[in-house]
């Protein structure tokens, strides 16, 4: 299991996609990954599932495409 906390956070763009080329080399391995990241949509495009988290409770939880598809959700947790 590998575990990143921010991993994204303060990278150049091209070191970012460097890390997500990485990561996904990874899942094709058979690992296990949870990223905890503020640049949810990013971290999304690599996940399978998706846990939203607020004040310690869970609000969401499922499909990472489930999450990418649900406007309120986007628009109250992520502000896209």
């Amino acid at each position: 299991m590998l575990l990143l906390d921010e991993p994204y956070e303060g990278l150049a763009p091209v070191i970012v996609q460097e890390i997500e080329r990485t990561l996904e080399q990874i899942k094709t391995l058979g690992m296990t990954t949870i990223i905890v990241e503020q640049n949810a949509i990013a971290a999304l495009h690599l996940a399978d599932r998706a846990i939203i988290l607020d004040m310690g409770q869970v609000v969401f939880d499922g499909t990472a495409q489930d999450m990418l598809d649900n406007a309120d959700l986007r628009q109250q947790y992520l502000a896209i």
